[in-house]
């Protein structure tokens, strides 16, 4: 599909966008990640992230009782700037791994090979795939009636080239099965806020399938809130991004700029552990490292090889990932399955 229908729902906008084969952001080549690209994730802050992770990757495969074969699939990898990062690192599980990438399949299913018993990685990857957007409508009456006051929101086509417009339609369809009727009057009875919030079921429904290809751990890390009530009241949760440039409008020049949301994480399977970026980089020694790159530096000062130079840019990399308002407020889910 090159032209989308005249009308279509926000997802299908954002999928259009994204990942159309004539003019979708990643699809046909304007997007990506990097310093010289459209927006910088973790792992291309430095090779620090990466050397944190793989000390989680062994703590895991110690958990698993060290197994000889040890899957671990980076999914939507983008550059591959995280699994170059993990084969510098050389983790003790390297002996055992089969480390690769996997893309996102069309329909947005998990193309992820066979990962049973290994990890799966999701680095900013659930953001980027396609959300629904409601707003609750004020209305008077019982809070039985008030939850099923809806609007979705749908795009009307204005120009193929330049933009496009919102469109509010009135539905009944609510996801009953993460807005339990006791949780929906206090997000329509605060007036302040706009209301609106996404619908991640794309996202919602990827970790789902990616559990049930039977991984032993599924990780995925985002910038996002741990409930939608929290979400919807903060506002700001959808982004666009182009060459290091924030917007703010997803109608505008559709296939040139990225599309994201915050991501709802109340609205995915529950995980086992959701905890914030910053507190998963100190329980995997972080710290550990930094230092071990500052007694590297000072040996070296005097005449610093490029080893050196790389354990000194650990203190800049380490306050970037661990930022609180940044990159250390991200959240990071843990999904672990019985083997």
């Amino acid at each position: 599909m090159h032209d989308p229908p005249l009308r279509v729902r926000f997802d299908q906008w954002v999928d259009y966008c994204l990942y159309d084969p004539g003019i979708g952001f990643y699809r046909a080549g304007h997007g990506r990640s990097g310093r010289r690209g459209d927006f910088l994730t973790s792992p291309e802050v430095g090779p620090l992230f990466g050397a944190v992770l793989a000390r989680a990757l062994d703590h895991w495969w110690d958990e698993l009782g060290q197994p000889g074969r040890f899957p671990v699939v980076d999914a939507g990898s983008g550059p591959g700037t995280l699994l170059k990062a993990l084969e510098v690192a050389a983790p003790r599980c390297a002996a055992a791994w089969t480390l690769r990438a996997a893309d996102v399949a069309p329909g947005m299913t998990p193309d992820l090979g066979d990962v049973a018993g290994g990890v799966v990685l999701a680095n900013e990857l659930l953001d980027n795939l396609p959300f629904r957007v409601l707003v609750p409508v004020s209305a008077a009456g019982p809070a039985l009636d008030r939850r099923l006051r809806f609007d979705e929101v749908f795009v009307d086509r204005v120009d193929i080239d330049a933009s496009a417009v919102e469109v509010l339609v009135p539905t009944t369809w609510v996801p009953v099965r993460w807005v339990p009727v006791q949780r929906v009057p206090p997000l329509l009875a605060d007036r302040s806020v706009d209301g609106r919030f996404p619908v991640v079921e794309t996202a919602s429904a990827w970790v789902a399938a990616a559990l049930d290809r039977g991984p032993a751990r599924l990780v995925a890390f985002d910038y996002g809130t741990q409930t939608t009530v929290e979400l919807s009241a903060r506002g700001g949760w959808l982004r666009t991004y182009r060459r290091h440039e924030r917007g703010a409008d997803p109608y505008r020049q559709p296939g040139r700029w990225d599309i994201t949301t915050d991501v709802p994480f109340d609205q995915l399977p529950s995980p086992t552990r959701l905890e914030t970026q910053a507190a998963f980089l100190d329980r995997f020694g972080i710290h550990e490292l930094v230092e071990e790159g500052r007694a590297i530096w000072r040996q070296k000062a005097a005449r610093p090889d490029l080893h050196a130079m790389r354990m000194r840019s650990r203190v800049s990399e380490a306050d970037a990932l661990l930022d609180p308002d940044g990159l250390g407020g991200w959240l990071v889910a843990t999904w672990e399955v019985d083997q």
